[in-house]
């Protein structure tokens, strides 16, 4: 605390109206001196008068001595500390630590300055991963809100200088914040950094179509121009590219030039690309050497052919079915006149058209996603050599559903009699069971994904509510999961894979009850649906799997399983650490868990069998564009705010408080203005001329100046 002293006015007459007293005291005195001009008396005479009215005009101005206490307001000096993730490379972080520690050191105890330290750069709790990039200026804003602009000595930007919300400047407005901006820059002068820069890439794709990755390798050396280094042109790198994953696939790749890089999706859903370049000299990082593209694999309209016996009862729905799915594209025959049936009628006045085996079974057989067989058997239009070609079709990774009624169960005439019967998971005994039962769910069946979902399954225990069947097929030698059950535990619905594809058996053909609403029907629609899916191997419908997503600040993990293995996840984070995850039960094949999400990038999931991968946050940060220390992006508001930029390899520079209009910035020093604000905690007012001083002095000098014009 202080003690200011002053002299103050408090005119008992306005301060115009004092003037005039003034001036016309004056001009009387004047024309008395005029008038009298007698030498050294007269002059004596008005230096008395002039006196006497120069205390009365005093008094009536009423000074004062006032003291004030006045205790001193301190500046605020705000220090930034840039934590993005540039700055956990190579040195940086040390060097922004110990430049922290000094300007505290140099800044702190001092009683006219208030320091601030805001550490920022890596968003908040709700709100981890910034996709713009580095995020300071917010946090500056925030913690200035309270401190008035003549208040702040200066900010000082301890960074790499990658910054990505930095304010606009248009050099005609004075800084935003009012005081002097200073930048600290970490990291070293001519830094060299490779970069892989994805220039165009799909969302989506078709599966099974060629799609394009346009790369580019940058390889950056000028940290002045921000441009690309000299590069020869025979210079190349190693690109690999990992599908959710798997193997990798490497190419070479020229530096510094747009090159497409092909590939194709081999599912439906998200397929996750890894793409990585091999390291460069003197590399500055490798982190902005990887990219992550996610592409939407979707299928073009699902090729379906479907091959019908004679016509019955359930032929028609599932025609139905299939044709009302627009995402289906069906071909259907229905055999109604086999080669020995003759009964004379001249083929040129048959209406039917010959069934075009050779096209469909051999030709264009791989263009079909799945095919179905609706009781279909033997009856020499199909020949042996397109069931053989229909069997290898399945091995190579096709799809086979058979819908199977008595004459599957009549040998000499059984489908299971054909090559085709190689890959069915089961052979028929011979016997027919008909008796009205209730498709059941089996222990399988109720967490594998194709029938754990379907609508009125119904609890562990419990009966489906769904109507009735009449008719089974009797099997032996079942291969693959049982599903439903029908008469006696006797097996339903049999699905299982076959070398690289999969087929499924329905060993029933009163499915068509469901959908006529028969005692209440049943999901035979979304039975089928979901049937086909798995059998095309949608990723959605996988029995034994294991995902991860993105949501929020959570990775949520699920896991399919038909037998519940009650292990815990293993997860790797980006950074290499890894964690367990316990996983929750749902009694319906899926086990559920979640992690917190601390940084974007990839986590990749291990159970000890299964293997998955997921990415979190923004996982091509617009930071990873460019690491390299520069002030290029901070000069237009350092110039505007009059601070400067320093290299803390260079050393320290030293801080120094300037008084406000001084320069800020000089050779190896930075400035933070001292604005001199204070508040006022007491005053004490004296006045200077008594009421009976002034009397006194005004008739003493009024007495002699009478006096002496008297003699």
């Amino acid at each position: 605390m202080t003690t200011f002293a002053r002299i103050s006015f408090d005119p008992a007459l306005p301060l115009w109206l004092l003037v005039i007293l003034a001036i016309a005291a004056l001009a009387l005195l004047a024309l008395a001196y005029w008038r009298r001009s007698g030498g050294a008396s007269g002059t004596t005479d008005t230096t008395w008068r002039m006196l006497a009215l120069a205390a009365a005009l005093l008094t009536l101005a009423n000074p004062s001595l006032v003291q004030e206490q006045r205790n001193p307001v301190p500046d605020v000096a705000l220090i930034v500390v840039d934590q993005s993730i540039s700055q956990r490379i190579a040195k940086r972080a040390v060097q922004t630590e110990v430049a922290l520690e000094k300007l505290e050191q140099r800044l702190m105890g001092r009683p006219d300055l208030e320091v601030r330290v805001i550490r920022a750069g890596m968003g908040t709790a709700s709100d981890r991963f910034l996709p713009e990039g580095t995020h300071l200026f917010g946090a500056i804003r925030a913690g200035l809100r309270d401190v008035p602009k003549q208040r702040l000595a200066g900010i000082i930007v301890i960074s790499d200088g990658q910054v990505h919300d930095l304010p606009k400047v248009d050099g005609t407005t004075s800084s935003e914040f009012g005081g002097p901006v200073h930048l600290l820059l970490s990291g070293q002068r001519g830094e060299r950094d490779r970069r892989l820069v994805v220039v165009k890439a799909p969302s989506y794709g078709i599966v099974g179509e060629t799609l394009h990755l346009s790369l580019m390798v940058e390889d950056s050396t000028d940290h002045r121009t921000g441009g690309v280094g000299k590069i020869s042109n025979t210079e190349r790198t190693r690109l690999s590219l990992r599908r959710d994953g798997g193997i990798a696939d490497s190419r070479s790749r020229p530096i510094g030039k747009v090159r497409n890089f092909p590939f194709r999706l081999n599912h439906a859903g998200p397929t996750v690309l890894e793409l990585e370049i091999d390291p460069g000299q003197q590399e500055l990082t490798t982190k902005n050497n990887r990219a992550v593209v996610i592409v939407n694999g979707v299928r073009e309209r699902m090729r379906v052919l479907l091959v019908s016996d004679e016509p019955h009862a359930g032929e028609r729905t599932w025609r139905n079915i299939l044709k009302s799915d627009p995402s289906v594209d069906l071909v259907h025959f229905t055999i109604l006149r086999p080669p020995h049936k003759q009964d004379g009628t001249p083929i040129n006045e048959l209406s039917l058209i010959a069934f075009p085996t050779r096209e469909l079974f051999q030709d264009k057989l791989d263009d079909f996603d799945l095919i179905i067989f609706d009781r279909y058997r033997r009856r020499g239009v199909l020949p042996d050599i397109y069931l053989q070609n229909v069997a290898e079709y399945v091995r190579r990774g096709g799809a086979v559903l058979t819908a199977v009624g008595p004459d599957f169960a009549t040998l000499p005439i059984s489908l299971s009699r054909t090559p085709l019967g190689a890959i069915l998971p089961s052979k028929p005994t011979g016997t027919i069971r008909e008796k009205g039962f209730r498709p059941h769910p089996t222990d399988k069946g109720r967490r594998h994904p194709v029938t754990a979902m379907l609508e009125g399954i119904g609890g562990p225990g419990s009966t489906p509510g769904w109507g009735r069947w009449f008719r089974q097929i009797d099997v032996r030698e079942v291969k693959g999961d049982v599903l439903l059950s029908g008469v006696g535990q006797h097996p339903l619905l049999i699905m299982a894979r076959v070398g690289d594809g999969r087929v499924a058996q329905l060993l029933s053909d009163h499915a068509w009850l469901w959908t006529r609403g028969f005692e209440g029907g049943g999901p035979q629609a979304e039975l089928l649906r979901r049937m086909a899916h798995w059998l095309m191997q949608e990723p959605d419908l996988e029995e034994e799997d294991l995902r991860a997503r993105a949501m929020g600040n959570q990775l949520l993990i699920q896991r399919r399983s038909l037998n519940p293995a009650g292990k815990d996840i293993q997860i790797t984070t980006p950074s290499g650490e890894v964690r367990s995850v316990a996983l929750n039960d749902n009694g319906r094949g899926m086990e559920t868990g979640a992690l917190a999400v601390t940084e974007p990038g990839l986590y990749r999931l291990d159970d000890g069998t299964h293997r998955a991968i997921a990415a979190a946050g923004d996982i091509n940060p617009l930071e990873y564009a460019d690491m390299r220390a520069t002030a290029s992006k901070f000069q237009p508001l350092l110039k505007q705010s009059g601070g400067a930029a320093f290299w803390l390899a260079d050393g320290m520079p030293d801080v120094r408080r300037v008084k406000p209009g001084r320069i800020n910035r000089g050779r190896g020093w930075l400035g933070l203005r001292a604005s001199g604000d204070y508040t006022v905690s007491g005053v004490e007012q004296t006045p200077l001329l008594p009421s009976l001083l002034v009397l006194i002095l005004f008739l003493g000098l009024t007495m002699l100046a009478w006096h002496r014009e008297g003699r």
